[in-house]
């Protein structure tokens, strides 16, 4: 492995395909592609059209897979490119990694058809996945003595039991009704909170220093602290106690804390780079979704799908495609500047995840405003295919 200026680490050339050169490239092109293909789907369903073929009931499906299928293969591809660049190590590729590949397919198929496959053909096969990719983690990090990323495994740990839980619930096992996906959500809403409060201020300082500004983020302190704690309660208590109205006086407080940890970050600042600004308003459906998850364990009017789809659609869907974007360009070799193509991808999401909260405020409009979102939703991410899948599929310009 050789570094380039600017810190971008550059690795000796895979022989093969590049698409298998590292794990960003497969993973953040089957994020894009089945985000869009599972809303589809979902949304098929909703309307009487065809249906998963699948135990699990539509929308435990349609859960399942924003949060097991989706989310957690950006999750893979996150984490298999940021690993090298915390442990030294060369990244997995080639065959290895079109392994790993195909375990999340196989998974994805399996759940589709669960109803021919029966219910522990389904849960193995799934479940294949996140183990693996557990253990792979877990080596490289060992491997290379990377201790203070050591807590990435109790993570996928928690990803991997909510995935379980929620298998063992479609089977009929006596487990509290919806804990997996609750616990799946939780845990990544945990995960951009960690993530986001590393990139999203340092990005954020990078660009503003290069610009000569003097007035950067704040650093890492005891309001980060502060967000972080509260904001990890109330989604244990939303996980395990999520009827309580003791979730409100703790999720308020820390939709509050996000806020005062969100603007310490001088997103404002950002808006001539909207690669930048991305970050600041996907970051910003974190506390939306705490605010919203409080109020609606006091307050009737506000119903909990709003809160849930600022986290799933808004906070996690725009991380996400800020992530993808900004880190296709970067380890592909191009300028770190969203053109107008990527500005579009970034609105569709945001205008999505903004149309499906409004939804669940309007029932006379819901089924209208959940095909408007779906449309938005599925142009995004299909957009991202096209627009960043030749990037993910070329070689880097100059040699990997």
């Amino acid at each position: 492995m050789t570094v380039q200026s600017g810190g971008i680490p550059r690795y000796r050339r895979w022989a093969g395909p590049a698409v298998l050169e590292q794990g960003f490239r497969p993973f953040f092109l089957l994020a894009g592609f089945y985000a869009a293909l599972a809303l589809g789907l979902w949304v098929s369903a909703l309307t009487g059209g065809v249906a998963p073929q699948s135990l699990f009931p539509p929308l435990m499906w349609h859960s399942h897979e924003m949060l097991y299928g989706f989310a957690m293969a950006a999750i893979a591809g996150f984490m298999l490119t940021a690993i090298p660049n915390w442990t030294g190590r060369m990244p997995l590729q080639g065959l290895p990694l079109l392994a790993l590949v195909l375990l999340w397919s196989a998974g994805r198929i399996v759940l589709y058809f669960s109803e021919m496959t029966g219910a522990m053909a389904a849960a193995a096969i799934d479940l294949a996945f996140p183990t693996v990719f557990l253990c792979v983690v877990a080596r490289e990090i060992v491997a290379g003595r990377n201790w203070r990323n050591l807590p990435m495994t109790g993570v996928l740990t928690l990803l991997l039991a909510g995935n379980a839980l929620m298998h063992a619930e479609a089977a009929g096992a006596a487990v509290p009704a919806g804990s997996g996906a609750r616990l799946g959500l939780g845990v990544i809403i945990l995960l951009v909170s960690l993530i986001g409060g590393r990139i999203v201020p340092s990005f954020t300082r990078n660009w503003l220093a290069k610009r000569g500004e003097t007035k950067l983020p704040a650093s890492f302190g005891m309001a980060d602290r502060m967000a972080l704690g509260a904001t990890a309660a109330a989604m244990a208590v939303f996980v395990v106690w999520p009827d309580s109205t003791a979730l409100a006086w703790i999720a308020l407080p820390a939709a509050l804390a996000q806020a005062v940890r969100l603007a310490r970050w001088r997103g404002v600042a950002t808006s001539a780079e909207p690669l930048v600004l991305v970050l600041h308003a996907g970051y910003a459906f974190i506390p939306l979704g705490l605010a919203l998850l409080g109020l609606s364990a006091i307050a009737g009017a506000v119903p909990l799908t709003a809160a849930l789809h600022a986290f799933g659609a808004g906070a996690i869907g725009t991380m996400i495609m800020a992530v993808m974007t900004r880190a296709t360009l970067g380890h592909t070799g191009h300028a770190l500047h969203a053109d107008r193509a990527t500005v579009a991808l970034y609105a569709a999401i945001i205008l999505a995840a903004l149309t499906r909260i409004a939804a669940a405020f309007l029932p006379e409009l819901t089924m209208t405003l959940l095909m408007i979102s779906g449309a938005l939703w599925g142009a995004g991410f299909l957009g991202f295919t096209v627009v960043y899948g030749r990037y993910l599929v070329r070689p880097r310009p100059g040699g990997a």
